[in-house]
This record gives C-alpha cells, structure tokens and sequence, in this order.
C-alpha cells in the first residue's frame, strides 16, 4: 500500500514539473534547463582546481560535505571567459545520478512551456554550444534554447569526473 502511494506521488511529482523550465542567461543567450534536473541554485563558490581537466571544468566545490565538480557552461559553448561576478550562479543538476554545478552568468526564473510552444532546433549548425540544445522554447517573441543535459555532461567527462574523484 506505503508502495503505490509513493510511486502516485511520484508521478503527480513529476506532472508538476513537466514542462517547468529553469531559465539562465550566458551571454546575450537566453537556456532552459529541465527544472528536474535542478536540485539547487547557489552563488559562486571557492573552486579547487583539478589537474588534468578539460578547460570548462573549472573544479570543485565544498558544498555542505559533498565534493561536487564544476563546468563553466561559458567555456562549455567556446565562449570567452567572463570574470565571475555577483550575478553569476551555480546551478546544481543531478543528471544520472551525478551531481555537477553549473556556472552561469546569471539566473532568471523557472517558466512554464507547453509541449505547443517547444520545437526542434533547425539542423543549420550542430558546432559549438549548439549540439547540446535539445530544442527550443518558445514564449510570446522570445526563444529560450533548451539545453540537452546528457549531451552537455557527456560520457567522457562522467568518467573524468569520477576518476578524479577517486584520486581526491
């Protein structure tokens, strides 16, 4: 009984957040982030450097005991480094049962998207920061680009983060 309560709620857990979409900017580029992957937000945090990490890992961080590494979605996309300010953020996502923070240049709020108002990307250029956008938000005049959350944390670096995990 305690089972089948726990798996309805559950799926009404879920229905509460398909659609919901955490909203951050990089650059003049507006994101969305699948609120499900989002186990929090904070600010800008002293980073360890890692060795041997690709430039967009920046490190890692102390977050209440837990060894979490970073990426710098700016770097990520092949953008220029921006010096960290008081608008940047640090959006925790659980993607695969990893935690990784990502750094961004500011935060701005959770949206809702019907399945309506989300269509996929045109097949122009799939370089740079554009092969991890999954599709593209639609809100009144403005497009959000929806990020792909298993492409921007790839396979590669799960393993780097873990080998160097093990190392720490």
């Amino acid at each position: 009984m305690a089972e089948a309560m726990e798996h309805e709620f559950m799926d009404d857990f879920e229905d509460t957040q398909k659609g919901k979409f955490l909203t951050f900017t990089v650059g003049k580029e507006s994101y969305g982030i699948e609120i499900k992957y989002v186990t929090e937000i904070i600010g800008i945090q002293p980073i360890t450097e890692v060795p041997d990490m690709p430039e967009y890992i920046k490190g890692i961080i102390n977050l209440r005991g837990k060894i979490i590494p970073v990426m710098d979605v700016r770097l990520r996309f092949a953008k220029p480094f921006r010096d960290y300010n008081d608008r940047t953020c640090v959006i925790v996502v659980d993607i695969n049962g990893i935690s990784i923070g990502l750094i961004v240049d500011s935060v701005s709020e959770v949206l809702s998207i019907s399945d309506a108002d989300i269509v996929s990307p045109p097949d122009i250029n799939r370089e740079s920061g554009h092969k991890y956008v999954k599709s593209i938000g639609k809100i009144g005049s403005e497009v959000k680009l929806i990020l792909d959350c298993d492409k921007l944390i790839g396979e590669e670096e799960v393993k780097l983060v873990n080998e160097k995990g093990e190392l720490l």
